[in-house]
C-alpha cells in the first residue's frame, strides 16, 4: 500500500487535542467568558479584547449569522456539536474553523458551552486519517494483520477474518504457528521476525497460506510489511498487508505450465515419446496422476477411422504407478457412460468427482474405482485429444495428494494443453506413417536374403537412419551373372525420406536391368550415369519446385563389381562412392585404389574398370559412407578399427558383420544415415567342375561338340541331362559355324545348374524367332529355349559368348 513507507510521526495529531486546538468558554447568554493562548494565536484577539463580548458580534460576519444562529439552535437541542464554520479573524480575514461544542452544567443550574477548535485543514486531515484507518480495519479488501513486539497478533481487520472464516478474535494474542499449519507459518513468523530487527520492509512477497481448522484450502497470499515506530523511535510492532493473489497465482502457474508445454512436448517425431512428454508436463503443473490413452491406429502411425472409439492403448502413464490396473502398452475398455467414453463421445473435457461417478459404472468396473480411491483420487478430468478434426484419443487427469478438486478453470487449462499436444502427437503419427511407408518400400527393394550362389558366400547388414532424420536412400544387392559370375553392388542416394527410397529403387531396378546384359562394370555405371541424369532432368519438369528431390536424385553415388569364380578374377568400377576393402586369407587388409569417378549425374569424366585375382577365401567389403561417418566424423579411426574386423578372414561371415558394426557404431546410438554393408567371400569353381574345348570351324564342329558333351556329362553323372545338353550345343555350335568367324569355344560348368557356353570372335548377336511351317531353319534357338531354364548372350572384347543354364536333376 502507499502508507506502507509512512512514519507515524507525519501523520497530523489530534487537532483539538490539548495545547493544539483553540478554547473559548461561553455562558447561556453567548458571551464569551473564556479565551484560550492558542485561541488568540489563531484568531489575533487577546483575551481583554474578547471577554464580555457576544461572539456572534465580535467573530461572525454578517453574512455568517444565519448559519451561525441555526448552529447555536442545532447545538441546544443535541447538547453538543461538531462541524466547520467561518470565522473573522482580528485583521479582517474570513477563515474556515473546525469546532467541537458542548454543554457545561454549572452550580445553580447554569450552563455553558466549551468550544474547542483548529483551522479546518487540519480538522478535514484528521478526519481522512481517521476514516482511512476505520476503512482499513472495516471496510478494506485487503487484509491488515498488526503483530506487537513479540510477534504475537494485536488485531486483524474483518478483511482478514471474511477470507479466513475466523473470527478477528481468534488470533489475537498468538503466534502464527498456532493458528496456521506448520509448513505455512514458518516463513510468516520469519518475515515477522526479519521486519522488527531490520526495519526493511517487505512489498509484495508470496506465499502460501492455510488455516489449522481447514488445511485442505491452500490459498496463496501477497504481503507487505513495514515497522511501526512512535516518534521517539520506540518500536511498536508489524504491520502486514494481506492480498489474496489466489486467482491471479493459478492463472500465472496455468501460463506457465502452457508455456512449459510448449517447450517440452513435440521434441521427437515419436507418438508414445510425445505421449509421455504430455504426461509428464501435467503431473509437474496441473495433476497428481496422467495417463494419455491413444487409439490403435494412432500408435501405429495410421490415420484413425471417424466416429470410431477404440480400442485404446495406454501410451504414457506418470508417474508409473504400480496399483493402477493399466500400465503403459496395455488395451483400455471403455466403458459405458464412464466419463472417459462421454468425453470420446461427446469431444469435450469432462470434469467430474469420482464420488459422484454413476453406481452402473463402478459396479461393472469396481476393481479400477477401488484403486482408484485407494490412491486417494477425489477428482478427475478428462479431454479428448483432438488435431485437424480427428479424435486420437484422449487425456485423463487425477488428482489425489493435491486436496484442492478440479475446477472448470483446470478443465480450460487441460482442454489448452491436450490441443497443442495432440498437433505434436499427429505429426508424430504421420511422421510414422510416413517412415514406415518409406522404410517398407525400401525394404522391398532390398534382397531378403544372400542366396547361395557358387561364386562368393555373402552376409549383410542394412541399418535405416534413426526416427528424425527419416529413411534414407542407401541400397545393395547381390546379382547372379552367367557362368557362375556374380555382380555386386552398392549404392547410396543423398537425403532422405521418401523421395531418396524411390530413387533408390530406380537405380537398384536398372542396376539389375544392366547387370543382364552382362555388361562391363565402368559400362553399367556409365549407363547408370546416363539414367540418373535423365530422371534428374524429367524432375526438374515436373518438380513444382521439389528441388530437394532433384539434389537428392544428382548425390546418388555407387560401387559395382563382377568376380569370376573360375578365373578368380574382379573387375570393379565406381561413380563417387567409398572404396572397397579386400582381406586375404592371411589377414592382409587393402583399401583398393581403383578410380573414384564423379557421382552419378554429374557426368564430365570416364569410368574406368579396375582388375585383380583375388585368392580363394578373400573378404570383398562394400559399404556406404554412413557406416564411417557413425564415429563423429572421424573417418581415419573408423577406416582402422574396420581393417581391424576384416583382417580375421577366415571368421564366418555373420560374426564380422556384427563386429564391424558394434566396432563402428556408437553405443546406444542410432545412426543418423542409413547404413548398408556388405561382405562377399570368394570362391573357387575346381577343375573337376569344368571343362572347355576348341573347336574348328568346320562342318564337323557340330559333331565334335556333340560328342564331347556326352563323354563329360557321363563322366560327372548327368546322363539324364545328355540328349537336351547334345542339342544345345549343337545348335549353339551350328549356328557359330554359319554365321562367325574364327575359332569356337565350347564350355561346360557344373555348380547348383549345368551352364553350356559357346563362344566365338563375331559380335553379331543372334535373335530368337518363330519360324514358319514353310522355313527349313530358324528353330535353333527357340528348341533352346525351350530345353533350358534360362539363356543369354554376352560380349567381350573378343567376341560374344551364348549360355545355356539347365537344371541338375535331383541326387
Amino acid at each position: 500500500m502507499g502508507t506502507s513507507s509512512m512514519h507515524f510521526s507525519e501523520s497530523p495529531e489530534d487537532p483539538f487535542a490539548l495545547g493544539r486546538g483553540a478554547s473559548a468558554v461561553l455562558d447561556d447568554q453567548g458571551t464569551v467568558v473564556g479565551w484560550s493562548p492558542r485561541a488568540q494565536e489563531l484568531l489575533g484577539y487577546p483575551a481583554e479584547e474578547v471577554i464580555g463580548r457576544a461572539w456572534q458580534d465580535l467573530l461572525v460576519d454578517a453574512c455568517d449569522l444565519p448559519v451561525a444562529r441555526s448552529v447555536v439552535v442545532d447545538a441546544l437541542k443535541a447538547g453538543g456539536w461538531f462541524g466547520v464554520l467561518p470565522v473573522r479573524h482580528r485583521d479582517g480575514r474570513r477563515m474556515e474553523m473546525g469546532f467541537r461544542a458542548r454543554a457545561i452544567s454549572r452550580e445553580g443550574g447554569r450552563q455553558e458551552w466549551l468550544l474547542v477548535g483548529a483551522p479546518a485543514a487540519e480538522v478535514i486531515a484528521w478526519q481522512r486519517d481517521r476514516a482511512l484507518l476505520d476503512g482499513l480495519y472495516h471496510r478494506s479488501p485487503i487484509g491488515l494483520v498488526i503483530h506487537g513486539p513479540d510477534r504475537r497478533v494485536i488485531r486483524v481487520n474483518r478483511a482478514v477474518e471474511k477470507a479466513s472464516g475466523v473470527p478477528a478474535s481468534a488470533p489475537v494474542g498468538r503466534h502464527p504457528r498456532e493458528f496456521m499449519v506448520d509448513e505455512d507459518a514458518g516463513p510468516a513468523e520469519e518475515r515477522v521476525r526479519h521486519v522488527l530487527e531490520t526495519g526493511e520492509p517487505l512489498i509484495f512477497t508470496e506465499q502460501s497460506a492455510r488455516a489449522r481448522h481447514n488445511p485442505g484450502r491452500e490459498r496463496i497470499v501477497s504481503v507487505s510489511a513495514f515497522r511501526m515506530e512512535d516518534p521517539s523511535g520506540r518500536v511498536l510492532g508489524v504491520a502486514e498487508t494481506i492480498e489474496d493473489v489466489t486467482d491471479r497465482h493459478r492463472a500465472q502457474r496455468r501460463l506457465a505450465l502452457l508455456n512449459e508445454a510448449s517447450a517440452q512436448i513435440g521434441t521427437s517425431l515419436d507418438v508414445t515419446q510425445t505421449a509421455r512428454e504430455l504426461a509428464e508436463v501435467a503431473v509437474h503443473g496441473l495433476a497428481d496422476y496422467c495417463s494419455v490413452d491413444l487409439l490403435k491406429p494412432v500408435t501405429l502411425g495410421d490415420e484413425p477411422v471417424p466416429g470410431t472409439a477404440g480400442p485404446l492403448l495406454r501410451a504414457a502413464l506418470s508417474p508409473p504407478e504400480q496399483r493402477v490396473p493399466f500400465r503403459e502398452g496395455d488395451v483400455v475398455p471403455l466403458l459405458p457412460e464412464s466419463p472417459q467414453a462421454r468425453c470420446l463421445a461427446e469431444r469435450r473435457p469432462i470434469l467430474e468427482g469420482l464420488l459422484s461417478l454413476r453406481p452402473e459404472w463402478y459396479a461393472m468396473d469396481r476393481r479400477r474405482v477401488e484403486i482408484a480411491l485407494g490412491l486417494g483420487v477425489h477428482s478427475l478430468i478428462a479431454v479428448p485429444l483432438i488435431a485437424r478434426g480427428l479424435v486420437l484419443g484422449l487425456v485423463s487427469l487425477w488428482r489425489s495428494r493435491n486436496s484442492q478438486p478440479f475446477e472448470n478453470d483446470d478443465a480450460a487449462v487441460a482442454q489448452e494443453l491436450s490441443s497443442r499436444a495432440a498437433v505434436c502427437i499427429d505429426n508424430a503419427r504421420r511422421f510414422t506413417q510416413q517412415q514406415s511407408a518409406a522404410l517398407t518400400l525400401q525394404r522391398s527393394l532390398l534382397p531378403s536374403t544372400a542366396s547361395d550362389l557358387p561364386a562368393v558366400e555373402v552376409a549383410c547388414r542394412y541399418l535405416p537412419a534413426s526416427g528424425e532424420p527419416g529413411i534414407g536412400g542407401d541400397w545393395f544387392d547381390v546379382i547372379p551373372l552367367s557362368g557362375a559370375r556374380v555382380a555386386l553392388v552398392v549404392g547410396d542416394v543423398v537425403g532422405h525420406g521418401i523421395h531418396a527410397a524411390a530413387s533408390m529403387g530406380r537405380l537398384r531396378a536398372a542396376a539389375r536391368t544392366l547387370a543382364s546384359l552382362d555388361l562391363e562394370p565402368d559400362e553399367v555405371v556409365a549407363r547408370l550415369d546416363d539414367l540418373v541424369s535423365l530422371l534428374a532432368t524429367e524432375l526438374e519438369a515436373n518438380a513444382d519446385g521439389n528441388q530437394s528431390a532433384i539434389e537428392q536424385t544428382l548425390g546418388a553415388t555407387c560401387l559395382y563389381a563382377v568376380y569370376d569364380p573360375v578365373s578368380q578374377h574382379c573387375s570393379l568400377a565406381r561413380a563417387g562412392h567409398p572404396a572397397p576393402m579386400v582381406s586375404t586369407p592371411d589377414g592382409e587388409v587393402t583399401v583398393l585404389d581403383l578410380p573414384a569417378g564423379p557421382p552419378l549425374g554429374l557426368g564430365g569424366l570416364p569410368f574406368e574398370t579396375y582388375d585383380l585375382d583375388l585368392p580363394e577365401g578373400s573378404l570383398l567389403t562394400l559399404y556406404t559412407n554412413g557406416l564411417l561417418e557413425a564415429r563423429n566424423g572421424d573417418i581415419d579411426a573408423a577406416l582402422e578399427d574396420l581393417r581391424t574386423c576384416l583382417a580375421h578372414a577366415t571368421e564366418p561371415l555373420d560374426l564380422t558383420c556384427h563386429a564391424v558394426v558394434e566396432a563402428l557404431l556408437p553405443k546406444d546410438h542410432l545412426p543418423t544415415d542409413d547404413i548398408a554393408l556388405l561382405i562377399a567371400r570368394t570362391r573357387v569353381l575346381r577343375p573337376q567342375n569344368v571343362a572347355s574345348w576348341q573347336l574348328p570351324l568346320e562342318a564337323t564342329a557340330a559333331a565334335r561338340a556333340r560328342e564331347l558333351t556326352t563323354s563329360k556329362l557321363t563322366e560327372w553323372g548327368l546322363a539324364e541331362l545328355v540328349f537336351t545338353t547334345e542339342l544345345v550345343a549343337s545348335e549353339l555350335v551350328t549356328n557359330t559355324y554359319r554365321y562367325a568367324a574364327g575359332p569356337v569355344t565350347l564350355r561346360l560348368i557344373r555348380t547348383h545348374c549345368l551352364i553350356c557356353e559357346v563362344s566365338d570372335t563375331s559380335h553379331t548377336s543372334p535373335h530368337l524367332r518363330r519360324a514358319l511351317s514353310t522355313d527349313e531353319g530358324g528353330r535353333g534357338l527357340f528348341l533352346v529355349a525351350q530345353l533350358t531354364e534360362r539363356w543369354g548372350t554376352r560380349y567381350s572384347h573378343d567376341g560374344k559368348t551364348v549360355w545355356t543354364e539347365q537344371l541338375l536333376p535331383p541326387a
